[in-house]
């Protein structure tokens, strides 16, 4: 789970994450307070950031509370 690359002049980073026990390439474009998740070209979901900077999953497959977790981490540092 590392390997951050962000670029914030268009909005997108990108990093791994491990996801069903396997290491995954991700990629998230932030637009406003919702974030478009891509992972591995085959996984897409909508997040949306709470005021409290939470973020609640609004499309997609259900992910697990510790990859939500792990994607605010890196996208938004806390």
């Amino acid at each position: 789970m590392t390997n951050t690359t962000d670029n914030s002049s268009n909005g997108k980073q990108e990093f791994t994450i491990n996801y069903s026990e396997r290491e995954l390439a991700c990629t998230v474009e932030r637009e406003g307070d919702t974030l478009h998740l891509h992972i591995d070209n085959n996984i897409n979901a909508d997040l949306e950031i709470q005021p409290d900077g939470s973020l609640v999953q609004t499309s997609g497959p259900e992910l697990p509370p510790s990859s939500l977790e792990f994607i605010k981490k890196e996208v938004l540092g806390q």
